[in-house]
């Protein structure tokens, strides 16, 4: 449970597992491994997919859980802050402030499982970022254990304070390898009081992009989420997920998701079939259906969100996290598809996710009747095609999934050298001894 990664690409041993039930245990057990030069790695739910909470083969490291970290310290719904320790879970967070007629926007497919430290240590990005933007945007403050067992706190309901240094941010993304995040003010959204989610056939990405576009400019602020996906991938959740149903009577090469809030009753719903008439009527999109139902709209997110489970029941699925300038998705889709199918004809491209801040989970399947470790193991040299293109893009190697252990090398090689010292520079003032995560990010 605590010695491998979900994709089981990792597994480690460990000399302990050690499960602190508050703030000053870990810091205790930090100050103790920092003099004794043990090194720990943190881990919230375990649901990362880089390996950045895994500990090496070496059974030298120790894990930290923070699971046992899951208390409520503060609601407050007249500032729109709520405090909590890192291992609430992110499902239990966006209920607690629920509870409260608030919202917190991140969410995730492993939601039921993954905590509020780990979303934080690797600015989790999720569905909802081209409204709220990614974990970064909605914390106020951190509590942080140091390496040497110190205590660094943050925490506070301030939306402006300029006195010096934004050390808060400086952990977010950090992966464990600064300090371990303990505790998180983060902020709070008012509830909306309707929700509309509407699937869509399309040609091509590029009809994609100009749907957009035109969601945006009709539904405003109101637009919470754009999700392509292309047939293939459709397909693969047809066959591997039960229940999952076509939801438009014709076959389209590629599909969008789209959900808009609104604060009113009623107002999502307005909204949403105004601008799925006027969409379809200038030839943005093919087909539409909107959801009537919570049930519904329950189904067609289900659609999107098994992706990743229908390709692993597929057989081999060779992954990349990217995020390329939104403007040009279709054209590095296009591109990508070509430079793959020349070294590799008969792989099946997958590319989806999130078109409306341009984070594309970029993943190809095994060819029909392939071997499934034969395929895998061309795992570099496939990264080597799609980030290399990632790189002429002007993107980004990880765009929510983090370094870990699995792009560590690559960072090395696409980070600009002096962001890298910069980096390397913070690490060996925070963490003298190395004992933070050794392995992970850099």
């Amino acid at each position: 449970m605590y010695l491998s990664e979900p994709r089981d690409l990792y597994r480690g041993r460990a000399a302990a597992i050690i499960k602190p039930a508050n703030a000053a245990e870990v810091a205790n057990v930090l100050a103790l491994c920092h003099a004794q030069g043990v090194a720990v790695v943190p881990q919230g739910g375990n649901t990362g997919l880089v390996g950045g909470q895994t500990p090496d083969e070496s059974e030298r490291q120790i894990v930290l859980s923070l699971q046992m970290l899951d208390r409520v310290r503060e609601v407050d719904p007249d500032s729109n802050a709520m405090t909590l320790e890192a291992g609430v879970t992110l499902a239990r967070a966006q209920d607690i402030a629920e509870s409260v007629d608030r919202y917190f926007p991140l969410s995730l497919a492993s939601e039921g499982s993954c905590s509020i430290g780990g979303n934080l240590a690797t600015n989790a990005g999720g569905v909802h970022v081209l409204a709220y933007g990614a974990a970064r945007d909605l914390v106020l403050g951190l509590e942080v254990a140091l390496a040497d067992g110190r205590l660094l706190s943050t925490l506070g309901k301030l939306r402006k304070d300029n006195t010096g240094y934004n050390l808060t941010q400086l952990f977010v993304g950090s992966e464990g390898t600064l300090g371990v995040i303990t505790a998180a003010t983060l902020k709070l959204f008012p509830r909306p009081r309707s929700r509309a989610v509407a699937f869509l056939g399309l040609d091509d990405p590029a009809q994609a992009l100009a749907l957009l576009n035109f969601v945006k400019e009709h539904a405003g602020p109101g637009l919470q989420a754009f999700e392509i996906l292309p047939r293939l991938g459709l397909e693969l959740v047809l066959r591997h997920i039960p229940g999952a149903r076509d939801p438009l009577g014709a076959i389209h090469p590629w599909y969008a998701l789209v959900e808009i809030a609104g604060f009113s009753d009623g107002e999502a719903e307005r909204v949403a079939s105004a601008t799925l008439a006027q969409a379809l009527d200038a030839g943005k999109a093919r087909d539409a259906t909107l959801a009537h139902s919570l049930n519904q709209a329950a189904a067609l997110w289900r659609l999107r969100e098994s992706m990743s489970e229908a390709q692993k029941r597929e057989g081999g699925s060779i992954k990349h996290d990217i995020s390329v300038p939104i403007d040009r998705i279709p054209e590095f889709i296009d591109e990508a598809g070509r430079r793959l199918a020349a070294r590799f004809p008969q792989a099946r491209p997958v590319p989806f996710g999130h078109m409306g801040d341009g984070n594309l989970h970029y993943n190809v399947s095994q060819p029909v009747g392939a071997d499934k470790t034969a395929f895998l193991a061309q795992w570099d040299e496939m990264n080597a095609i799609v980030h290399g293109l990632v790189a002429e893009f002007d993107g980004s190697i990880s765009a929510e999934h983090g370094i870990g252990r699995l792009k560590r090398d690559l960072l090395a090689r696409v980070k600009n050298p002096v962001a890298l010292d910069v980096m390397r520079a913070l690490k060996q003032a925070l963490d003298p001894k190395g004992v933070l995560n050794p392995g992970k990010l850099l």
